[in-house]
């Protein structure tokens, strides 16, 4: 039978006070047997100094020991009262005295009143009369002679004890069961909410009702269940978007294929450049994904090595400058002159898709007859490369967007002349395998300003 943790959490609170309670218990009930003896073994000796005079003085008038050893009860008695300065005691016969914590031994360490025992330990004052020990008084351990009055008391307190023991175990067991609930609540409730989380309901949310570790692992988990209800959304988006881009060519191909093959359309070489057009764009988007799954995996390959980003910068763009001569739109570089090496560790394969990407990008949605700068600038222990073009712009709450995976600007791009939203993905996943960071933001051009920062490699590393 499998014990909740309700149930454990109770049965080790009620363990550990037990625990406690047990110790306490047996603190005190050394403490009273102790104390009580202790005080007892106080009084007979502070009372021990008379009655070795009275005994003196009762030795010296019979001259021996006789009269103790005829009746040493009576004699002893009669002794504690004249210390006492009470009346003498009944007379011979009458007497019934209590057990009494004296040992009195003759000169010869025989004994005359008490029972020392086979081994005893008991320390003796002598008892002197003209300057000579005539014998030996001493006090038995207090626990030998305790009288009924005393072992009642004793008991009343251990009575006491044992009842106040039994009603603070009785409190715990009342009050820790429903502290166990209290406790493990929390846990319950993110126990249900992992539950329904794990059958795909994302929107589930626990209450955080305090501040500590379980206040804590309850925000963690509405984190956490926020994140994947997220990640679920855009994962059915992405799915959608990616069914939604095949579906478009797809379509388009399908079409062409049937008008050619019940001959509503020639088969002309335009027809022909037409169904190639579709199967490129097609294909582009295939590897687009690709290169994106790989990326997201991290098994899209990196050879670094040490490179001159400006020199790799300088032949991405002079690769495109001859397309941004046919749009009629100016590309200008602003690199200065004698600058320190602009030496960073990359791939110069990668960086030359990077730049070929945003090159890309600003030819596609520059307006002809427009401008794009190309700089490159040191700040610190970074190199930054920004690509400044003209109109048209993004509007300034779609920019955190552009990275995402097929999203697009409607009101600058589409499929006609644009691709599927996957470029820029491409380059923020490039970049961040550098070690760098992309950013995009309006350009004071009117267009958009894209700034890449990559880290320099600096001299002996």
């Amino acid at each position: 039978m499998k014990i909740g943790i309700t149930y454990r959490l109770f049965l080790s609170i009620l363990a550990a006070t037990c625990a406690a309670i047990l110790c306490m218990f047996l603190v005190m009930h050394w403490s009273i047997n102790r104390g009580f003896l202790r005080y007892l073994d106080t009084m007979a000796q502070d009372s021990m100094e008379s009655v070795r005079n009275n005994l003196a003085q009762a030795y010296a008038r019979h001259g021996n020991w006789d009269f103790l050893r005829a009746d040493p009860s009576y004699w002893v008695m009669r002794v504690l009262h004249e210390q006492q300065g009470s009346a003498v005691p009944p007379a011979q016969g009458k007497l019934h005295p209590p057990r009494l914590p004296l040992v009195i031994l003759d000169g010869e360490h025989r004994p005359l009143f008490g029972h020392p025992g086979e081994y005893d330990t008991t320390a003796y004052k002598p008892v002197i009369h003209d300057g000579t020990a005539v014998g030996y008084v001493g006090l038995l351990p207090p626990r030998q002679f305790l009288s009924p009055p005393q072992l009642q008391f004793l008991q009343h307190q251990k009575f006491a004890l044992i009842a106040a023991v039994l009603g603070l175990v009785l409190v715990v067991m009342v009050f820790s069961l429903p502290l166990a609930r209290r406790l493990v609540r929390p846990v319950t409730t993110i126990a249900a909410a992992t539950r329904e989380l794990a059958s795909g309901r994302y929107s589930v949310r626990v209450t955080v009702t305090s501040s500590d570790e379980l206040g804590r692992l309850a925000s963690s988990f509405n984190a956490m269940a926020a994140a994947l209800e997220k990640n679920e959304k855009a994962r059915r988006q992405w799915v959608a978007d990616i069914s939604h881009e095949l579906r478009t060519p797809i379509a388009v191909l399908r079409g062409e294929i049937e008008a050619l093959l019940e001959g509503v359309r020639e088969t002309t070489p335009e027809a022909v450049r037409s169904l190639h057009g579709e199967v490129t764009r097609l294909q582009r988007l295939v590897d687009d994904l690709h290169q994106l799954t790989l990326s997201d995996l991290g098994a899209l390959t990196y050879r670094k090595e040490s490179i001159d980003l400006v020199e790799t910068l300088t032949d991405s763009v002079d690769a495109c400058r001859a397309e941004f001569d046919r749009k009629s739109i100016a590309l200008d570089r602003d690199i200065a002159h004698g600058q320190a090496p602009a030496t960073v560790f990359a791939d110069r394969e990668r960086l030359q898709q990077l730049f070929s990407n945003l090159l890309g990008n600003s030819l596609k949605y520059t307006d002809s007859g427009g401008r794009l700068v190309v700089r490159v600038r040191r700040d610190g222990a970074m190199l930054t490369v920004d690509f400044e073009d003209s109109a048209p712009g993004v509007p300034a709450d779609e920019m955190e967007r552009l990275f995402d995976r097929l999203y697009r600007v409607e009101a600058s791009r589409s499929r006609t002349s644009g691709g599927a939203g996957l470029g820029l993905a491409i380059c923020r996943n490039i970049v961040e395998a550098h070690g760098g960071t992309i950013t995009a933001s309006s350009s004071p051009l009117g267009g958009l300003l894209m700034q890449i920062s990559l880290p320099v490699e600096e001299a002996g590393q």
